[in-house]
């Protein structure tokens, strides 16, 4: 009998183990997703920082006149980066959004193919080419300033890329953060219980 309610005390203090490891995985999964999203909050705004200050330089080197927003073409283009939004429910709490950015390759091609930044190619060769339009998109999209165009005014366009590609990432951080912040409360809710 009294071997019975040993064998109780010491299975119910294992499923209590069990519960408490959970609980501390979902918690330090919480705290790596926090983590993450800090840092890349961070590193967006030094990356936006970046480019505001490049972007003064190079209206500072090449003239007021020439870096304005009246030589801006103010009519209606074709997205040249979309955000794709995967995962069928987004309301739905077990099923969290994952976001995708696309850039055009070419805009000159009559079909329009889009680039996914996430995923890698598969055939090096076809990603030198790829390069090479995107370069090309880079360079036509900053011909609005003028034929010599300002080293810093490419590195400013670069930085105001990589910023839009860390809004990305810490959108899908912020998606896990919020889906572990979720499995965390509801693990310590049925605890409670």
């Amino acid at each position: 009998m009294e071997e019975e309610r040993r064998e109780v005390c010491v299975n119910g203090e294992e499923n209590e183990a069990e519960i408490v490891k959970d609980e501390d995985k979902l918690a330090l999964q919480f705290m790596d997703s926090l983590h993450s999203y800090l840092s890349l909050t961070d590193s967006l705004s030094s990356t936006l920082r970046q480019g505001w200050l490049e972007l003064a330089s190079a209206r500072h080197s090449m003239g007021a006149s020439r870096v304005n927003s009246s030589l801006l073409d103010l009519k209606f283009h074709p997205a040249a980066t979309t955000l794709k939004i995967t995962g069928n429910d987004v309301d739905s709490i077990g099923e969290q959004p994952q976001f995708t950015l696309q850039k055009w390759v070419s805009s000159e091609h009559e079909s329009t193919q889009l680039e996914d930044k996430n995923e890698q190619p598969q055939h090096i060769d076809l990603k030198s080419s790829d390069n090479d339009e995107v370069q090309k998109e880079r360079h036509k999209s900053l011909s609005v300033f003028g034929v010599l165009i300002s080293p810093k005014l490419r590195a400013s366009q670069l930085s105001f890329e990589k910023a839009l590609e860390t809004l990305v990432e810490i959108a899908n951080m912020r998606s896990s953060l919020l889906h572990s912040f979720h499995q965390l409360h509801q693990e310590v809710e049925d605890t409670k219980e």
